[in-house]
């Protein structure tokens, strides 16, 4: 009996995360690393907490429990980093961060004894490596992906810069966060623990704005300045290393800085790259095949195998080989044309823009839409969200194309939708 009860708590919690668009996929291996990260009671309590940002007093009400004791638990885990809490209007307020990117990742952004990482970076590596589902699962259902690519600037041309809008620059988004903190990669950490971590810098991993707030205050971080932020933006370049953000416009929470070889975002484009697992930069590649000597070092950078090198046709050189480009493939990230001595590869616009959402709120709208979840989102904990968190969760549903304002009305089944849908377009 105990066992089942246990059991039950982790359910639960697996029920609770895949509410939310990014989920987890129930497994063994799941139940597992959740073990290590919660308590069987605070597996039981987070399972409870809403999808949206909550106070103590709204726990404490559903957890029917005294306001001392709950927010005890809540900045418990917060110093874990389960939890991400920021100040609001002079009141803290705490939300649950989808696994990934979210707890699984802050889990191991910091050296800590408190969890074997090496037991916890093997499951991570079974769950995510092995099995599958989990990457499949995020990276690849609904065509609105978590995250998106930014353009390696110092390959810019003049031309290419005037078309960089600046949510598109990992450099204007240092610049303009309000909170900064650097941890460990991720990924690179994890594939360490499987003695398979390559040579790229691992304190790297960059997070903004309220997510760095709350874990630089709760030493899962380290706080840095924009000047440092910039150093070590200049550092993942020269180490030829992908920024991989978070797909939003406005108040951009991470940038990874990805190898092709460790993260899972990288891995997760090449094996599922016909799904199109993270969205792209608005730039391709073009190579003058006149001036490329075939030295492969293009193909050697790539993260995600889209170069490759093919014959030069040449009559008098059957041995030329010339880089080529798969546009389908390709992530538009440019650091092959930092690496290419001839200058023979320079970045030219994609013919169709890439969109990208406005905020975490739209694209978590969108994510849910295509991923049949948004019931989850207006009807979040079983009690109708207040009448403004639902007006904010509609004006973003009125302002996309109808044909996913019809998947959202199907989804909830809900006349005043169709009623709003209807008198918009009409």
């Amino acid at each position: 009996m105990a066992h089942n009860t246990i059991r039950s708590s982790y359910a639960k919690l697996t029920e609770r995360l895949n509410r939310f668009p990014q989920g987890a996929p129930p497994s063994e291996l799941l139940f597992k690393i959740l073990k290590m990260l919660f308590s069987r009671e605070e597996a039981e309590l987070v399972s409870l907490i809403p999808i949206k940002p909550f106070t103590a007093k709204k726990a404490s009400r559903i957890w029917k429990m005294n306001l001392t004791n709950t927010k005890k638990i809540l900045d418990t885990l917060a110093d874990r980093a389960i939890l991400v809490d920021v100040e609001q209007n002079g009141e803290t307020v705490y939300t649950l961060p989808p696994p990934m990117a979210g707890f699984f990742e802050f889990s191991m952004m910091r050296i800590r004894n408190d969890i074997d990482q090496k037991v916890l970076a093997e499951l991570f590596y079974e769950y995510m490596n092995v099995e599958e589902d989990f990457i499949r699962e995020l990276f690849t259902r609904g065509e609105t992906q978590l995250g998106r690519t930014f353009v390696n600037e110092p390959a810019l041309s003049y031309e290419n810069a005037l078309h960089v809008l600046d949510y598109e620059r990992a450099t204007e988004v240092i610049k303009t966060a309000t909170h900064i903190g650097v941890g460990i990669c991720y990924c690179r950490h994890k594939m360490e623990h499987m003695n398979q971590a390559c040579d790229a810098p691992q304190d790297i991993c960059m997070t903004f704005n309220s997510t760095a707030d709350s874990l630089t205050r709760h030493g899962q971080a380290r706080e840095v300045d924009v000047a440092e932020c910039m150093d070590l933006l200049q550092l993942a370049y020269e180490h030829n290393l992908v920024q991989f953000g978070e797909n939003v416009r406005n108040s951009v929470n991470f940038i990874c800085n990805c190898c092709g070889c460790c993260c899972e975002a990288m891995i997760a484009a090449r094996k599922f790259a016909i799904l199109n697992p993270v969205h792209t930069t608005n730039f391709l590649p073009y190579i003058n095949t006149e001036n490329c000597n075939g030295c492969g070092k293009c193909v050697g950078v790539c993260p995600v195998e889209a170069m490759t090198l093919v014959s030069a046709n040449d009559p008098n050189n059957l041995n030329m080989k010339v880089a080529k480009v798969d546009e389908d493939l390709c992530l538009g990230c440019a650091v092959c044309v930092r690496v290419c001595s001839q200058k023979s590869i320079i970045l030219k616009s994609r013919p169709i823009r890439v969109l990208t959402p406005l905020n975490g709120v739209h694209r978590a709208v969108i994510m849910a839409i295509e991923r049949g979840k948004l019931q989850n989102l207006i009807f979040d904990n079983q009690v109708l969200w207040s009448h403004r968190a639902l007006a904010g969760i509609l004006g973003v549903i009125l302002k996309l194309p109808p044909i996913k304002q019809i998947m959202a009305s199907h989804q909830i089944k809900s006349r005043y939708l169709e009623n709003l849908i209807s008198k918009h377009y009409h």
